[in-house]
């Protein structure tokens, strides 16, 4: 129990010190959140629970298929922002359209004998 709280812990602080980072700086902030650090630990819990490389191996190759539409939040987002719709609404929609985007692609690949 010890070990996940302090997944938790860790995985908590990350987030929290790039959102404080990202109030002052955001340049400083989109350069950090940049970094896929939710990948890093997860690949790196995944090693420590499992010993095996190959299962963070075949995890980045998932997530590399997924990079492309997971820009549709970035896009989307500043848009409905710019066109005058609220925060949360934005976000909502964003939000629902990559999750749209992620399926869209999965469904893809399986059509094309890609497994992810």
């Amino acid at each position: 129990m010890a070990y996940y709280i302090t997944k938790l812990i860790i995985t908590a602080l990350l987030i929290v010190l790039i959102s404080e980072i990202a109030k002052r700086s955001s340049i400083a902030g989109a350069i950090l959140a940049a970094i896929p650090l939710v990948s890093i630990l997860a690949m790196t819990w995944m090693y420590i629970d499992t010993n095996s490389s190959l299962k963070a191996v075949e995890f980045s190759k998932s997530i590399v298929w997924l990079i492309a539409p997971s820009m549709t939040l970035f896009i989307v987002f500043p848009i409905l922002i710019e066109k005058g719709i609220g925060f949360y609404l934005s976000m909502i929609i964003s939000i629902a359209l990559t999750v749209f985007a992620y399926y869209s692609v999965i469904l893809l690949l399986e059509k094309l004998g890609i497994r992810i």
